[in-house]
């Protein structure tokens, strides 16, 4: 990949994947909230503004390295993680599933609306590359963001729902992982099991549905 097509990818991805992170954290804050949790909202996390969301390790150099390193067949990263206090939680174990789901969903939603757009375009006859690939990426960044984070192991929000909904020994057991949830993940997608049998299949799925109504105009 060379210099100018890799700004050019950086340039089309920056707004979506920005837009996911930032409304991803927010959901989790306000879904809280609307629990009894005020922590967020205390500290300023629901909020638009991604640079209360940006971990500058996670959210930035990381997600560059990684994808620089592959020529942009690999990037991960995080943002700062919205702090809940489940002690102000009426039913925590409850609770903490729909605090949980409200991060993937808002991704989902995102996607929705990307895809929308991206059908949009096409309807009008638009054919400004930048603008179409940008819309793409949105689609496909918040299928990942949202796909990657139900994976069911914490500290992702897909282990947090898997703790509220199993009984208490395996959810105790599973929520013993959460110090080490983060270098599984990792490992697990370096090695690729976790793209081969999670995501890639999940967002090629979802992304069949996102996308199906754009093979009315292109056939």
């Amino acid at each position: 990949m060379n210099t100018s097509n890799t700004i050019q990818a950086i340039a089309m991805m920056a707004l979506p994947l920005l837009l996911a992170i930032t409304l991803h954290e927010a959901a989790h804050g306000y879904a809280a909230r609307r629990f009894g949790d005020r922590t967020a909202e205390m500290l300023g996390r629901i909020t638009l503004n991604p640079l209360k969301h940006i971990d500058p390790i996670g959210t930035i150099v990381m997600p560059l390295i990684l994808f620089f390193a592959t020529s942009g067949g690999f990037m991960f990263g995080y943002a700062k993680p919205v702090p809940i206090n489940t002690r102000n939680l009426k039913n925590p174990k409850q609770d903490m599933i729909w605090i949980a789901l409200a991060g993937p969903a808002s991704n989902f939603v995102q996607a929705f609306f990307w895809a929308v757009l991206l059908v949009g375009m096409a309807a009008v006859g638009l054919r400004e590359e930048f603008f179409i690939r940008m819309a793409y990426y949105g689609v496909t960044l918040n299928l990942v963001l949202a796909v990657l984070n139900l994976f069911p192991i914490p500290p992702l929000d897909g282990g947090r729902i898997a703790v509220g909904l199993l009984p208490y020994k395996p959810a105790s057991m599973l929520a013993r992982l959460e110090p080490f949830g983060f270098f599984i993940v990792i490992g697990l997608l370096l090695v690729g099991v976790l793209d081969r049998f999670w995501l890639s299949p999940l967002v090629s799925w979802f992304g069949s549905i996102y996308l199906a109504p754009l093979r009315w105009f292109v056939g």
